[in-house]
């Protein structure tokens, strides 16, 4: 079993008196990729066929390289809502919006 600690940073808070709820998004560095990347990333995964890969590839990659490059950032980031009790988020340090906070997630196989 492999033991993940995963960085996140609050997006919201919400506070009703008594509990806090935290919404929180992945704190990730995203390395910049172009949409032609992306496309020919899709095309490779959607096509089996080795032999068509070869003679389609060199085509599709003279086409895209004509258009003009989008570089963009993505990846399907980890959404968590936590709800807690007012007591214990202080103890975590009352972290707010634009703060990190870091959450380890393993199985339990008990």
């Amino acid at each position: 079993m492999e033991e993940t600690q995963f960085r996140y940073k609050i997006t919201q808070l919400s506070d009703n008196g008594t509990n806090i709820t935290l919404s929180l998004i992945e704190d990730i560095e995203l390395e910049s990729i172009s949409q032609q990347q992306l496309m020919l990333e899709a095309i490779d995964r959607s096509i089996s066929d080795d032999e068509v890969k070869k003679q389609i590839k060199p085509i599709l990659e003279a086409i895209l390289r004509s258009q003009p490059q989008t570089v963009i950032k993505t990846y399907p980031k980890t959404l968590v809502q936590i709800n807690m009790p007012r007591k214990k988020y202080e103890k975590i340090g009352s972290p707010g919006v634009g703060s990190g906070i870091i959450i380890d997630i393993k199985a339990d196989t008990t």
